[in-house]
């Protein structure tokens, strides 16, 4: 099976220092040993004309989304600083758009949309209007962490319409409950999106 053409987008969420590196503030287990999978997948998208996309946290140093400012997570992908950054060894094509998102201190946790943490209100992000305006019709998505950003981006994508899979050993989870990613699997399967593996061709 052929996963890449034109009119797929092959999505990289958030393969950032803070989450993919063992130092990183909200590092998650196996996420720096998800990146050469995901760069074959890359290497992969760009050969068969799909485009590819990453997203990034984005946060400023205070958020509601920080434990610190009454949130439920430590200090990371704090705009500018090295956490931020995606993880040096991703190879990501030099043209690749980066959609960044909690920049203005909203939960960012699908690529597609942010949520005020106080108000719930939701806002897009240019995800969507850049898979629009390039044609794509399907979606693959790659990257961190399974059971928080790639499940809200996947179940995201479902809901706009978007045909969507989920390459499960291009993911890591960060399992703040034992089995959070595998219930996350399933949640993102009862929605319609596909679970690949990589092997698949």
């Amino acid at each position: 099976m052929q996963r890449y053409r034109h009119g797929t987008a092959l999505l990289v969420v958030d393969v950032q220092n803070d989450f993919a590196d063992p130092s990183g503030s909200l590092s998650v287990a196996g996420g720096d040993r998800i990146v050469p999978t995901v760069n074959r997948e890359i290497e992969m998208a760009t050969a068969n004309g799909a485009i590819v996309i990453a997203t990034q946290d984005w946060h400023p140093p205070s958020t509601p989304h920080f434990a610190k400012d009454g949130g439920p997570w430590p200090v990371h992908c704090v705009a500018g600083t090295w956490g931020a950054e995606l993880h040096p060894a991703l190879a990501l094509p030099g043209d690749a758009p980066r959609v960044r998102k909690g920049a203005n201190g909203e939960d960012g946790y699908s690529g597609f949309t942010m949520r005020d943490p106080v108000s719930g209100a939701t806002i897009p992000t240019e995800l969507e209007d850049l898979l629009r305006d390039a044609g794509v019709q399907d979606v693959v998505v790659t990257g961190l962490a399974t059971d928080y950003c790639v499940k809200a981006t996947a179940l995201d994508a479902v809901r706009l319409g978007f045909g969507t899979a989920v390459l499960a050993d291009a993911v890591a989870a960060v399992d703040v409950e034992p089995g959070d990613g595998g219930r996350a699997i399933e949640e993102m399967q009862a929605a319609g999106v596909a679970i690949w593996r990589t092997v698949m061709r």
